[in-house]
C-alpha cells in the first residue's frame, strides 16, 4: 500500500533533507543540496527509483515514532514477537560531506533486522556501479559517489541491484549505518562517528530550541514548527526552501504538481517576523542578507522566487520515468512561475527590510537604496496587471491583493522616512502614490452590493489573500469593509471550516484542470483576521483545529483535504509552519508574527 504524505517524517542537516516513512524506508533524499537530483525517489515512483529501508524482518510498519524532544532526531520503535527494536534516524550538521545516520538499538528480546538499500541517482534514472573499498560499499555514477558503512561491521551483500544487510540485536546492542555522499572525483571524506554524532546532534538541536522565547500553551507545536523551518534553511546562504520536495500533488492523481525546493519572496516578511518574534535574530539576519543578495539588480527583473543560493534560472521540465505520487503526473523539476510578473513581491521585499530595520537588525549600507530603487520602479508599474500571488498560469489581471501590497510598499517607505528623516527619499511623492493606490483599490476592488473586496477589479470572485487587508494595515480591523470581506471569504471559500485559496469552480483566472485542497496558510490567516477583529474565541477554535491537522510528529503539508482527511501538496511546507508560528504568537503572546 502506498504511504500517505502524512506518513513521512523529516530529517535534515540544513543543506538537504530526507523523508522517512512509517515503514522504516527513506523514500526521498536529494544530495548534496535540497535542489540536487534525488538518489532516493520512491516517494514519486516505486522501490526501483531508490529507497533505503531498515526494519525488523517481516515487519510492515513501526509501532510508534517520535522526535526526541526539541530535536530533529527521529526514533521509530518496532514491537515484534521476538522483542523491541528502535531505529534512530538523523543527519549531522556538516561542513562539506552530507551523512545520513541510522542507529538500530535493541530494547528488549532479540530481533533480526533487515536492511535494503537501492541507490538510484538522477531522480531514480541511474543505477550506479557498486564496489568494495576499505571494508565499505561504494556506489559511483557520473559526478556522484556514496559510501555505506556499518559500525560495528555486519553482513552486507549485493543482490538484485540492491545492497542488503541482516543482523540481530539484543537489549543494549547498537548497530549504526552511515551513508555519505561526496563528488566522485574527490577522495573519500573523513568518517563521522555515528554515536558521537547522535549525542552532539541531540545537544545542538536542544540548545537551539532553548533560545525560543515563546512560552505560551502551544510551545511544543511552535518549537516543532521552528525546528522544521530551521531544517528547511540552507545554512551556507540563509535561504529557506518552501518545501524539500517536488511534485507532491494538490489533488491525488491530478496535474497540479510543482517543485517547491526554492525560496519564495512571498514568505519573506512572514519569515522575518516569525523568527524575530520567537527570538531567532541570527537566523532572521541571515534570511534578510539572503534576500538582499537575491534581489540585487534591476528592479524590473525582480523575481518571485530564487534558488537557495540566489540563482535566477530555474527552468521547468518533466521526468517521464517517474509515475508520480499515487500516479499524480507529471513530475516536475524547476518552476516556470519564476518568469511571472507579480506586483506583490515588491511590497513584500520592502516590508521585510522595514521590519528588519525596526527590529534592530544591523543595517546594511545598500539596504535603503534597494528599497528606494524598488519603489521608484513600482511608482509606475503598480498600474499594470500581474499574475497574482497564487502564480496562476492564465492571463494577467488587476488582482486586489497585488495592489494592496503595492500600497504596503509605499506605506513602509513613507514610515521609514518619517522615522528616519536623515535618509534620502521622495516623501511627498511616495505619500501621493500611497493615497492613489488606496483610493483605486477601494473604488475598483470593492463590491458595495456584497460589502466585500474581490479577487480582482470587476470580478465577483473572492480570494483568501483578501484577509491580509487588515493584517498589513491597509484598513483598520473595525472598518465594515474588513468585517464584510472576512465574512464573505469565510462563507464562500470555506471547505468544512477550512479555506480554499479561491474557488476553482467560480473563477476564470486559473486555466489548469483539477482541484486542490484547503490551503493551510490561508486558514491561519483567517484565524489571525478573526482575532484582530475581536472574534478571538473563534480564532482559537480554528487554530486548535489546524494544530490538530499536524501529523503524529508535528508536520504540515501545503494543503489538506477535509473530505478524505489527508494532507496534500509538498511536505513539510514552510508557509504552513510559518502560519502556525505567527498565529500562536498573536493569540498567546500578544505579538503579531505574520
Amino acid at each position: 500500500m502506498h504511504p500517505r504524505i502524512e506518513d513521512y517524517a523529516l530529517i535534515g542537516d540544513e543543506q538537504t533533507a530526507a523523508l522517512v516513512g512509517r515503514d522504516g524506508s527513506i523514500d526521498w533524499l536529494c544530495l548534496p543540496r535540497f535542489d540536487s537530483p534525488a538518489c532516493f525517489a520512491k516517494l514519486l515512483g516505486t522501490e526501483e527509483h531508490g529507497h533505503w529501508r531498515i526494519a525488523p524482518r517481516g515487519a510492515r510498519l513501526c509501532t510508534r515514532r517520535a522526535y526526541r524532544p526539541d530535536t530533529l532526531v527521529l526514533d521509530s520503535d518496532w514491537d515484534t514477537p521476538d522483542g523491541t527494536v528502535r531505529v534512530t534516524d538523523f543527519m549531522p550538521q556538516r561542513d562539506r560531506a552530507p551523512d545520513v545516520v541510522r542507529v538500530i538499538e535493541g530494547l528488549a528480546g532479540r530481533v533480526t533486522v533487515h536492511g535494503e538499500l537501492r541507490l538510484r541517482f538522477d531522480y531514480g534514472s541511474i543505477v550506479p556501479w557498486m564496489r568494495r573499498s576499505d571494508g565499505h560499499r561504494v556506489a559511483v555514477a557520473g559526478p556522484d559517489s556514496v559510501w555505506l558503512r556499518s559500525e560495528p561491521p555486519v553482513r552486507i551483500w549485493g543482490e538484485d541491484f540492491a545492497t542488503h544487510s541482516e543482523f540481530t540485536v539484543g537489549k543494549g546492542d547498537r548497530v549504526a549505518f552511515v551513508l555519505t555522499w561526496h563528488p566522485s572525483h574527490e577522495p573519500r571524506p573523513a568518517l563521522v562517528d555515528p554515536f558521537e554524532a547522535l549525542d552532539s546532534s541531540v545537544e545542538d538541536w536542544r540548545a537551539w530550541a532553548a533560545r525560543c522565547r515563546y512560552r505560551g500553551p502551544h510551545r511544543e507545536v511552535v518549537v516543532r514548527s521552528l525546528i522544521t523551518l530551521k531544517a528547511l534553511t540552507y545554512a551556507p546562504t540563509g535561504g529557506i526552501v518552501a518545501a524539500p520536495t517536488t511534485s507532491l500533488p494538490e489533488s491525488l492523481g491530478g496535474v497540479r504538481n510543482w517543485d517547491y525546493r526554492y525560496s519564495w519572496l512571498r514568505d519573506s516578511t512572514l519569515t522575518l517576523q516569525a523568527l524575530l518574534a520567537a527570538g531567532y535574530h541570527e537566523e532572521a539576519e541571515a534570511w534578510r542578507d539572503w534576500l538582499l543578495r537575491a534581489v540585487a539588480g534591476k528592479p524590473a527583473d525582480l523575481q518571485i522566487m530564487y534558488g537557495i543560493s540566489g540563482e535566477r534560472r530555474l527552468p521547468e521540465y518533466e521526468l517521464p520515468w517517474l509515475p508520480g505520487f499515487h500516479g499524480s503526473a507529471p513530475v516536475r523539476v524547476g518552476n516556470d512561475a519564476v518568469k511571472q510578473f507579480q506586483l506583490d513581491v515588491y511590497g513584500e521585499v520592502i516590508d521585510s527590510l522595514s521590519v528588519a530595520r525596526s527590529a534592530g537588525l544591523p543595517v546594511r549600507p545598500h539596504m535603503w537604496r534597494v528599497q528606494c530603487a524598488l519603489l521608484e520602479f513600482l511608482r509606475t508599474a503598480w498600474r499594470q496587471p500581474d499574475a497574482g500571488l497564487w502564480e496562476v498560469r492564465g492571463r494577467r489581471r488587476h488582482f486586489v491583493y497585488s495592489k494592496v501590497m503595492a500600497w504596503v510598499a509605499a506605506d513602509r517607505a513613507v514610515r521609514t522616512l518619517e522615522e528616519h528623516p536623515h535618509l534620502d527619499g521622495d516623501l511627498d511623492g511616495w505619500r501621493a502614490m500611497r493615497e492613489e493606490v488606496h483610493r483605486e483599490v477601494c473604488e475598483r476592488g470593492y463590491d458595495p452590493d456584497r460589502n466585500t473586496f474581490t479577487q480582482y477589479y470587476g470580478s465577483r470572485a473572492l480570494d483568501a489573500s483578501l484577509l491580509q487587508i487588515p493584517l498589513v494595515g491597509f484598513l483598520p480591523p473595525d472598518d465594515p469593509r474588513v468585517t464584510g470581506t472576512i465574512d464573505a471569504v469565510r462563507a464562500e471559500l470555506s471547505c468544512d471550516g477550512l479555506l480554499l485559496r479561491y474557488d476553482l469552480g467560480h473563477t476564470d483566472v486559473d486555466p489548469l484542470p483539477g482541484e486542490e485542497g484547503a490551503f493551510l496558510a490561508c486558514s491561519f490567516w483567517l484565524a489571525d483576521a478573526l482575532h484582530l477583529t475581536g472574534r478571538t474565541d473563534e480564532a482559537r477554535e480554528l487554530f486548535e483545529r489546524l494544530v490538530g491537522l499536524c501529523n503524529d510528529v508535528g508536520l504540515l503539508a501545503e494543503e489538506y483535504d477535509p473530505v478524505t482527511g489527508r494532507q496534500l501538496g509538498n511536505f513539510p511546507q514552510a508557509f504552513s509552519h510559518l502560519g502556525l508560528v505567527g498565529t500562536a504568537l498573536a493569540l498567546d503572546g500578544g505579538e503579531k508574527a505574520g
